[in-house]
């Protein structure tokens, strides 16, 4: 085998080949393949050895290195072997693939009622061809014990083997099989066989995917399905003897134990083995465990059962089992879960939520500080803020609101705050899908694909699809509310973007093929080198051992030696012999060669052949020597190009030339000459030749080549006469040019050139020689002529600088300033056109040049020349202009960053229209091709001819040529995650009021029915009703109601109080009701008589009742003249017509004058009380004796049924006198003897008497005085020995506590003094002798060996946080440890707050920052010696470092109150009046450290007050002011002028709503009257002035508070009356009737027929009809002439648009006014240029109002435009914003 290549590149090189392909016939067929090589080879399509050409069904599409073949429509004709050839200049390489057309499956014929089933037509596979599946197997989901048949048909011949598969294990493999049964058929019809498995008993390890192979010798086809075996509800026992097993079993062993920590997953997998394969089951805490969206239960590769808990929570912690059963017997393995929980934890979790399918759902959680950050995660996903996913932060509640649900939002998702601790909630979305598919699936290649979903309604029909094509329905199944996708084998090519649909939801999954790792093949084995003929090598070599499974090639590669690079000669299929010429190299050299193995899977290690080669090239001639002519002392170059690279040799005259050294000399004194070699290209420099050179001949000679020339050397005979200097000529095109040379002599040659290069004669250059003169003519020149001419003769020359210019060049578009708006990435082009094709154009950026680059680039074509930003960015904006001559054109180029989508609207936007007008709405994007949806309420909306969708460039429209009402709603523009919100509003004309004409005023009388009608031109026209300026509402007081276009507003019981002004406001019209209710007269029908005198007893009730009507008039209660108010004490009732009042408890003092009184009768209650007979309220028995202590109080008190009752107290008979140690006291009905000191006289019998006669309620009580106990000594005293200094102590104690002890001093009584101290304890008593005084006792010396203390412990107080020292100083220094430390007798604890530190005799203890816990009885003990001090800790003081500050805001602003405390961590409350503040939508706490923040939004006058911080005992407030903010004159009317006898309409529309108002007219103050209404609507103010008359005409204004608009000048133009038609003569028999007519132009003018001058008066014969006269039997004829018709009513502007109007690009502006009667024409001008209608603008009228529609306005649009109406005119300005 012999392979070439070229001197340069790389041969081509498949790296991707082509696979065989199976289509139905009539189906595409397509083939694909990737190719490489340098240079890019050229590819073509071949079969059966002929080469294909494009045609109708056959194409070739290229991208770059991929090629493909694509046939449309295959037949079987087209089945075959189809050839891709590849080849450039250094190889060629080819592939090969089969494509095998099918015949499709007839459609099977309908059956009639009738007719029996007819074999169906033979299935395709008539001919030979691979398997076909004609019916696949189906997913069945069925309960446990039922029978199952898959089943399946082939077609395919020769026919095709058929075998089953479970889980990628042949059936013989499965562990238990022996229920399996596989029932072998034929194919109905035709050629092929089925093969069905059938399925007896069904068991849960049964569930699985079943997969059918057929294969034959044309190849393999595989088809599976999903069966899903499922636990019965209730499974009785197998044997009904046989009493059912339980769940699970007790476990025998303490099972194991597993640790997670939160929100980590925990796995627990189960390998259980036995036959028949057993069942298993998971539990939990003893209940079955099912899948869900955090429990994952599925069987692994190896066999394994795993149960996969993922985020586990604290809720998941307990006992895990796995039961395992079969028949013959069950097993259990079990794991306790123990979940960890963080130190850090939420203080509220997440909690599941649910969600309807296109609405939110809203996740809520609470973490510790509001400073901590968090993350949101939707599963592994980390989800950012967008429109879809809004996350909240408001203190320390963390929000996360999910837009627009759709099915793939269902799952778990997460809140994780610092060191990962999670909460976890489920979202669930309702919808039609139930059970979503899973967010990604991992699949190995070669293994099966199952996707489950479950749909909330059975027998829906789905669509599943891949990268947007649909999977065929082979692979499908449906049953129930189940829906399965089965993939067998995947390949790398099933990987994608899996999506199910249902309607408008949809799931969608990730499907990732996990490719199989394969190795390398091996390398080649056996490779030799042989040098066979001159200039070429032969290589041998065997294939790899063991031969690889894939297909592969060989691909060989050379080096020369002394190089590092390897560079590849060609690829080859077979293995063998290979023959290397040298025509394989680019130049002559030593070679080394090495091959090595490449397939699909990797490439093998190189095999290099050992030695190297010496190959050449074989050379040609490409151009060869060629005489050369010059003159005496120039250099002759003699050159030539051969086809490679080699080295060669130069001759002179036979003479070889040195080729080693770059420059030579032929002979001392001789030629010099140079060679050179660069390429392909071979000189010889001769320099400086002499005239004896001349006639000399070069030769060159190569391998293959060789050639000559000859060297003549000529003396220059002439020279110029002129010019002899240089000249130089301007010329403009297309100008005729001459270039005359004079040479000295005649008609000797000249030669031209031009700019060094020789001039060729043409029709554009003309050569000319006359005599001595040698011309060059340029008949017309061009620009490209301009140079330097050059006329040359023998070693002389002239030099001609000839500029050719163009005409002044002008630049045709853009003639204006040119604005571009673009934003970031996006490319942005600048046109510019001149007048000429070759006129030159210069670019500039902010006066600087631009250069051309990768970020700026320039074109041109024709007259037209580009600047192109391909990549726009920020800094590339500016002004830029194209200049052309003395032309520039200017572009001014805005580049804006925009980080979404949508540019256009950046807010939600509001459209308002009216019905059947055109709404557009406009939604910019930043990218062209970017795709929207747009939604209506929630809703995507189809298109139709009543909503159009628009596409035009970056721009997306929604039109809505006739809007209608229905067309109201939310449109969303959609894009990814955001969105484009418009709100469109849809209303009716102008609404009037047909009735009622004028005000309605009505009289009615209390609890009478009250109705107000209103009827509108409009049924569906929205109504407001207001009273007394403030709008209603409804009650059961006040129905509205509404029948229609009437509106009625009823009153079923009116009250006095439901009087006033009612105003039916429709928006362009009202209707004023003006209703007084009066009160029927009040009286009191029960008693009859108006004064009654009552008596009751004390204490008791009294009741006095009285019935009034009407039963609900109001009544006043009074008491001697003052009135009275309801309280425990005093009720007042009201039930039906009763009033009452009562007094539960009546005392003497109620007693009195009461009075009841309506609003017009009064009834009188002389109200006398007798008091009852004191009484002892308690103790009602006998108190038990009390028995006290000497020295004890005694308290003896009794209660009586009056306060103010005297008693009298006696003891043992004897009247007790005060004093003495007695006290008596009254509390009321109380009474109190009290005994200071209980003594032996104080006892005996108490007796409290209510007065003093005999038999008078008394009560007594009996004490007694115990003798006190004898006192005893439980404690003596101890001797004490202490060193001279030191304080000496004596303790003892004593029985009782309170005896009294005397201390003696050497049988001497003590007292306490300066050196003597005495003190009490309890029963302790203690004496403390000081050493400084000279005490006359003994001082016995201590041991030395004792260690006692010289200064004791002293108490301490200390503030918390605070450092406390404790020292003692001991008598000697003692060892280490001779001293403890003690904490109320127990040593101390171990705390890196304490420390203790020995200094000679002093010992210290020291606690750093002392808590309040550490307070109480320190102590330090030696052997000898303790002594004991009390530690005393007040907590830390907060304090106030920054008060609060008055603050003082206006209404409706916020406030601010901030303080700083003295610690951190402070929890406080706000108040405000007294009353806690809450956070909310108007107030907002926050505390930051030792900062506390209140923040109030939307303050009233009503929220003044004082403001209070308050923590603990510590308290700071403020004071918060808000102003009322004045009211001001929002908008106030114009000018108006009006025809007499109209209503003229004056309205002001205020800032707030309750405010009075001052009118005015001609400075006087007015009040209605029934022509002059003064309105109040919410914040609107309307003078209403009827029936105009010329005395209305004047100045009116309107003032509230200090604010005044005015003065509006109201003009009242007399009323013109034409006659429309006149009068006609009328001619009339005697006795008949006469009727004359005639119209004018207002119906209310009043006119006045006249009869031969005599005015006529209706009656008798005359009767008059608005505008007719009618005569009845006339006896005297009658002939009237009309009168001449006056002039129509001049048309004259009532409502004028505004001057000055402001609307946004691409919106719809509207122009609107008002004319004075119907029918009147208008005429609308823009810059004085009448508007004409049409796709831009849209004139309309209804009624008397014109309007004027601007569509998609743009920044053209803007200028002053004018109205016309008669002889009147409105004029505005349009101003438009944007862009």
């Amino acid at each position: 085998m012999k392979a070439g290549s070229g001197d340069q590149g790389s041969p081509p090189c498949f790296l991707r080949f082509p696979r065989p392909v199976r289509v139905v016939s009539g189906a595409e067929a397509e083939l694909k393949c990737v190719v490489l090589g340098e240079p890019p080879p050229t590819v073509v399509w071949e079969k059966g050895g002929q080469q294909l050409a494009a045609s109708e069904r056959l194409s070739f599409p290229a991208d770059g290195a991929e090629h493909g073949l694509l046939l449309s429509g295959a037949l079987p004709t087209d089945a075959g072997v189809y050839v891709c050839r590849a080849r450039n200049a250094a190889g060629e390489a080819y592939a090969a693939a089969a494509v095998t057309v099918l015949e499709p499956p007839p459609p099977e014929p309908e059956l009639q009622p009738a007719e029996r089933p007819l074999p169906p037509p033979p299935p395709p596979g008539a001919g030979e061809g691979a398997p076909v599946f004609l019916t696949g197997p189906r997913s069945q989901w069925v309960l446990r014990g039922a029978e199952v048949v898959l089943t399946c048909q082939v077609g395919g011949l020769p026919e095709p083997t058929l075998y089953w598969e479970k889980d990628g294990m042949a059936l013989d493999e499965v562990w238990d099989s022996s229920h399996f049964a596989l029932e072998p058929g034929r194919a109905e019809g035709g050629p092929g066989a089925s093969l069905a498995l059938r399925i007896l008993v069904a068991r849960l390890p049964d569930s699985g995917v079943y997969v059918c192979h057929a294969r034959n010798a044309h190849g393999h086809a595989q088809a599976g399905a999903l069966l899903q075996v499922h636990q019965p509800p209730e499974s009785p026992p197998e044997d009904p003897e046989e009493a059912p097993a339980p769940v699970v079993e007790p476990l025998k062993c303490a099972p194991k134990t597993f640790w997670v920590n939160e929100g980590k997953h925990a796995k627990f997998r189960c390998y259980v083995m036995g036959k028949p394969e057993p069942e298993i089951e998971w539990h939990w805490e003893g209940r079955p465990l099912l899948p869900d969206r955090r429990r994952l239960m599925y069987r692994d590769r190896d066999g394994g059962f795993v149960l996969k808990v993922l985020y586990c929570q604290a809720k998941d912690r307990g006992l895990y089992v796995c039961a395992a059963r079969n028949s013959a017997g069950q097993t259990l393995s079990a794991v306790q879960l123990h979940v960890k929980e963080p130190r850090l934890r939420f203080t509220r979790p997440l909690q599941d939520v649910e969600g309807r399918e296109h609405g939110i759902a809203v996740l809520e959680c609470k973490v510790p500080n509001a400073r901590i950050p968090t993350a949101w995660f939707r599963e592994d996903q980390r989800l950012l803020p967008c429109h879809k996913y809004e996350q909240i932060e408001e203190g320390t509640v963390r929000r996360l609101i999910i837009h627009r649900l759709k099915a793939d939002d269902d799952g778990v998702y997460l809140c994780e705050m610092r060191s990962r601790v999670r909460t976890v909630a489920n979202v669930t979305v309702k919808g039609p899908i139930l059970k979503r598919l899973p967010r990604k699936l991992d699949v190995l290649e070669g293994e099966n694909a199952v996707l489950l979903v479950e749909t909330q309604e059975a027998g829906v029909e789905g669509h599943w699809s891949r990268d947007g094509e649909e999977l065929p329905a082979t692979c499908q199944s449906s049953s129930g509310h189940m829906h399965a996708l089965v993939l067998p084998g995947v390949t790398r090519e099933d990987a994608g973007e899996v999506t199910f649909s249902v309607g408008n939801s949809r799931t969608t999954t990730l499907l990732r093929v996990k490719c199989v790792k394969h190795s390398p093949p091996g390398p080649p084995v056996l490779a030799e080198m042989f040098k066979g003929h001159k200039n070429t090598v032969l290589l041998t070599w065997k294939p790899p051992e063991p031969a690889p499974e894939t297909p592969f090639i060989y691909r060989l590669e050379r080096q020369e030696v002394g190089s590092e690079d390897w560079i590849q000669c060609f690829s080859i299929e077979k293995a063998g012999a290979v023959e290397v010429p040298g025509d394989c190299v680019p130049s002559e050299g030593d070679y080394r060669f090495r091959v090595c193995t490449v397939s699909e899977h990797g490439r093998s290690p190189h095999v290099v052949f050992h030695g190297s080669a010496h190959l050449v090239p074989t050379a040609r001639l490409v151009a060869g020597l060629e005489d050369v002519q010059v003159y005496d002392g120039e250099d002759a170059v003699f050159s030539l190009d051969l086809s490679t690279i080699i080295q060669g040799t130069w001759f002179l005259n036979g003479e070889e030339l040195k080729s080693n050294e770059p420059e030579g000399q032929v002979a001392p004194g001789a030629l010099r000459y140079r060679v050179e070699q660069k390429g392909l290209q071979h000189r010889l420099i001769l320099q400086a030749v002499r005239h004896q050179d001349s006639g000399a001949l070069v030769g060159f000679s190569c391998p293959g080549v060789q050639d000559s020339a000859a060297l003549t050397i000529q003396e220059s005979p002439v020279h110029i006469l002129s010019p002899q200097d240089k000249v130089s000529l301007t010329f403009t095109t297309p100008e005729r040019v001459v270039l005359t040379c004079e040479l000295s002599r005649a008609d000797f040659p000249a030669t031209w050139y031009k700019d060094g290069q020789k001039v060729e004669e043409s029709e554009s250059l003309v050569l000319k020689v006359d005599g001595r003169k040698h011309r060059l003519i340029l008949p017309e020149a061009e620009v490209r002529d301009s140079g330097e001419f050059e006329c040359r003769t023998e070693g002389v020359s002239a030099f001609f600088d000839v500029t050719v210019r163009d005409p002044p060049v002008h630049i045709v578009d853009p003639q204006e300033h040119v604005f571009v708006h673009a934003i970031t990435s996006e490319c942005v082009m600048l046109t510019c056109e001149v007048d000429r094709e070759d006129a030159p154009v210069r670019w500039y950026k902010d006066g600087q040049e631009v250069e051309q680059s990768d970020l700026m680039m320039l074109e041109s074509e024709g007259p037209h020349h580009r600047l192109v930003l391909p990549a726009a960015q920020p800094s590339d904006g500016g002004e830029f202009q194209c200049v052309a001559g003395e032309e520039r054109a200017y572009f001014t180029v805005t580049i804006t960053d925009v980080s979404s989508w949508i540019v256009y609207p950046s807010g939600k936007v509001y459209v308002a229209a009216v019905r059947l007008e055109r709404v557009v709405l406009t939604c910019e994007l930043c990218r062209p091709w970017a795709e929207v949806r747009w939604t209506k309420d929630g809703e995507e909306v189809v298109e139709s001819p009543a909503l159009l969708l628009q596409k035009e460039d970056t721009v997306r429209r929604l039109v809505l040529p006739a809007v209608q009402l229905e067309d109201s709603g939310e449109y969303l523009c959609e894009i990814d995650d955001e969105s484009a919100s418009f709100t469109v509003t849809v209303t009716e004309p102008p609404v009037r009021i047909i009735y009622p004409r004028d005000e309605v005023t009505l009289i009615a009388v209390t609890l009478e029915c009250v109705v107000l009608m209103c009827e509108l031109s409009r049924e569906d026209a929205p109504v407001r009703w207001y009273k007394d300026g403030l709008e209603v509402e409804e009650s059961e007081a006040l129905v509205l109601e509404r029948d229609g276009p009437r509106c009625r507003l009823v009153l079923p019981a009116a009250l006095p109080e439901d009087g006033g002004e009612f105003v039916c406001d429709a928006g362009d019209d009202s209707a004023f009701f003006t209703v007084t209710v009066t009160a029927p007269p009040e009286r009191i029908v029960h008693p009859a008589a108006r004064c009654l005198d009552l008596q009751f007893g004390t204490p008791g009730r009294v009741e006095l009742r009285c019935e009034v009507a009407p039963a609900g008039s109001q009544v006043r209660w009074y008491k001697d003249g003052l009135e009275v108010e309801a309280s425990d004490a005093l009720l007042l009732g009201a039930e039906g017509p009763t009033r009452t009042l009562t007094l539960p408890h009546a005392q003497p003092e109620d007693a009195g004058e009461y009075v009841c009184e309506t609003r017009d009768e009064a009834i009188t209650f002389n109200v006398s009380l007798a008091e009852s007979p004191v009484q002892f309220l308690a103790p009602e028995a006998a108190p038990s004796p009390l028995c006290v202590a000497p020295g004890e109080p005694v308290v003896l008190s009794c209660e009586l049924s009056r306060a103010g009752a005297p008693v009298f107290w006696s003891h043992n008979g004897r009247p007790v006198q005060e004093g003495e140690g007695l006290e008596l006291h009254a509390e009321g009905p109380r009474r109190v003897l009290c005994i200071r000191a209980a003594g032996l006289a104080h006892a005996g019998l108490y007796t409290c008497q209510s007065r003093a006669a005999p038999g008078a309620p008394s009560v007594s009580f009996t004490v007694q005085v115990a003798e006190p106990p004898p006192v005893k000594l439980v404690s003596e005293l101890t001797p004490l020995t202490v060193h001279e200094g030191d304080d000496a102590t004596f303790r003892c104690e004593v029985s009782p506590p309170d005896a009294d002890v005397t201390w003696l001093r050497n049988g001497a009584v003590v007292t306490p003094g300066p050196q003597l101290e005495m003190a009490q304890n309890g029963s302790s008593r203690l004496v403390l002798t000081k050493t400084k005084c000279s005490v006359p006792c003994t001082r016995t010396p201590s041991p030395e060996t004792e260690l006692l203390f010289l200064r004791r412990l002293q108490d301490v107080r200390a503030e918390e946080g605070q450092d406390v020292c404790l020292e003692v100083e001991t008598g000697r220094v003692g060892a280490a440890g001779a001293v403890r430390w003690v904490r109320g007798g127990e040593p101390l604890p171990q705390d890196s707050r304490l420390s203790m530190a020995q200094d000679g005799h002093i010992h210290r203890l020291f606690i750093h920052g002392v808590i309040l816990a550490d307070q109480g009885t320190y102590g330090c003990e030696s052997h000898h010696d303790r002594t004991l001090a009390r530690l005393s800790v007040r907590p830390r003081q907060l304090k106030v470092l920054r008060p609060l500050e008055d603050v003082t805001v206006s209404e409706g602003g916020s406030a601010t109150f901030q303080l700083e405390l003295s610690q951190e961590g402070v929890t406080g409350e706000w108040a405000r009046g007294g009353i806690r503040l809450q956070p909310g939508p108007k107030c907002h706490i926050h505390a930051e450290g030792h900062t506390h923040r209140l923040v109030l939004n939307g303050l009233g006058l009503a929220d003044s007050g004082c403001v209070s911080f308050t923590v603990d005992s510590l308290r700071c407030a403020a004071r918060l002011t808000v102003r009322e903010v004045p009211v001001t004159i929002v908008r106030g009317p114009q000018d108006l002028e009006v025809t007499e006898g109209d209503t003229a309409t004056l309205e002001w529309e205020l800032s707030q709503t309750l405010a009075d108002v001052t009118w005015e007219k001609d400075g006087s103050a007015l009040t209605p009257s029934p022509r002059l209404r003064l309105q109040a609507l919410g914040t609107r103010r309307l003078l209403q002035l009827r029936r105009c008359s010329p005395s209305d005409a004047g100045t009116y204004s309107c003032a509230v508070g200090t604010a005044c608009v005015g003065p509006v000048r109201l003009t009242v133009r007399e009323r013109a009356v034409a006659v429309l038609s006149e009068l006609r003569s009328v001619s009339a028999r005697e006795g008949d009737g006469a009727t004359f007519e005639c119209t004018v132009s207002d119906a209310e003018t009043t006119g006045r027929w006249e009869l031969g001058g005599r005015p006529l008066r209706p009656g008798g014969r005359v009767r008059r009809e608005a505008a007719s006269l009618l005569l009845e039997a006339m006896s005297v004829p009658i002939n009237l002439s009309p009168r001449p018709s006056s002039p129509a009513l001049p048309l004259q502007m009532c409502r004028r648009p505004p001057l000055e109007k402001t609307v946004l690009v691409g919106r719809r502006a509207v122009l609107e006014v008002t004319v004075s009667r119907l029918g009147g024409r208008v005429c609308w001008l823009r810059e004085g240029v009448e508007l004409c209608p049409g796709d831009k603008y849209e004139m309309r009228s209804h009624g008397p109002t014109h309007s004027l529609v601007i569509h998609d306005v743009r920044p053209e649009d803007q200028g002053a435009y004018c109205c016309q109406a008669g002889q009147d005119s409105a004029h505005t300005r349009l101003l438009v914003e944007g862009e």
